[in-house]
């Protein structure tokens, strides 16, 4: 039976098998014989009549062993459409730009002359917010933007923003209307003295102050009776802030009579202006002069620096008295100690 289940398989038993069908109980028989006993038999039929093993379910394995036990592959995710993913971009974008906004950096718009030439009517600057966050406050020859602290705008036009003005400076990318903000250079900060007194130079602690930013033809020092002519002390929590166009700048000088006496809270300084962003032939920096380098300048540092050697000679002078005391006692008691009876 061996022999012609071997003949039957492999086509070689005679003419009778040649031209017609095999007989379906011999197939099932040569399967039955072939499938236990010869390694190559499976490889006669087509996968789909393999059914002995499971081996028409390992051409799905993965490794293509025909292993029933992997998994079916997965069908490709589709895609989301461009169109449903925008609404998602937007709200991103927009959360990111209200956070840059209010931490980070916003623009303003620059509405007066009072800064001229170093900022033009409708330039763009960038104010950096990060850093007063941080304890930072202004220093001088800064130039700032702040909220009014007094009433310094009064009489001014307010222009009126349309829908699309208003959503841009909601989101920080245009600055407010609403908002009453002024940008000036910081002359003195707490604790310095600053005085003007014909047409100038500006002093600042008694330092005079090379000014080439100011607006060509001004003088440093305005002579008028309303507060060109002035000597101000600044308090601490306090800043002195001017126009570079001299002339035409309504600044600390001519406020001295509100209830800050000209001077601007550092609390209501809403960050450093730091670059000139548009127009784009304009764009630039604003880096602190080198006039407010100058050695000297700094009465808080000349403060700082004599203190502590003051601090030194009181904390010493007592120390060495007292040394000189145990010494002279200590030289006292000796031959009393030694002239004693044993």
């Amino acid at each position: 039976m061996g022999d012609v289940a071997v003949g039957a398989r492999s086509g070689h038993d005679g003419e009778e098998h040649r031209g017609r069908p095999v007989e379906a109980a011999d197939r099932a028989a040569d399967g039955a014989v072939t499938s236990g006993n010869e390694p190559g038999a499976a490889q006669d039929g087509p996968p789909g009549e393999q059914a002995g093993t499971g081996g028409g379910q390992g051409v799905d394995g993965p490794d293509g062993t025909g292993s029933a036990d992997g998994p079916a592959p997965k069908q490709p995710k589709k895609p989301r459409s461009f169109w449903k993913e925008l609404p998602i971009l937007i709200g991103i974008a927009l959360v990111l730009a209200l956070l840059i906004k209010t931490f980070l950096v916003q623009a303003f718009s620059i509405p007066s002359d009072s800064m001229q030439n170093t900022l033009q009517r409708g330039d763009r600057v960038l104010v950096d917010k990060l850093t007063p966050w941080f304890g930072s406050e202004p220093e001088r020859g800064e130039v700032i933007v702040f909220h009014d602290p007094d009433n310094w705008l009064a009489g001014e036009p307010t222009p009126e923003p349309n829908a699309l003005q208003t959503f841009l400076s909601w989101i920080g990318l245009m600055p407010s209307a609403e908002e009453k903000d002024l940008i000036k250079r910081v002359i003195g900060v707490g604790g310095d003295t600053v005085a003007c007194s014909g047409t100038g130079p500006l002093t600042v602690n008694g330092k005079a102050l090379n000014e080439p930013y100011v607006y060509p033809g001004n003088t440093p020092c305005s002579q008028d009776d309303q507060g060109g002519q002035f000597t101000v002390k600044i308090p601490k929590g306090y800043v002195w802030v001017m126009g570079d166009h001299r002339q035409n700048s309504r600044d600390s000088r001519y406020n001295q009579s509100d209830r800050h006496h000209g001077m601007v809270p550092v609390d209501e300084v809403v960050g450093r202006a730091v670059v000139k962003a548009w127009p784009i032939n304009r764009w630039g920096t604003l880096p602190v002069p080198d006039t407010f380098d100058q050695n000297g300048l700094d009465a808080r540092s000349a403060a700082v620096t004599v203190a502590p050697e003051g601090l030194a000679l009181v904390g010493v002078v007592p120390v060495a008295l007292w040394r000189r005391r145990r010494a002279t006692a200590a030289a006292t008691a000796g031959p009393t100690t030694s002239s004693a009876p044993r």
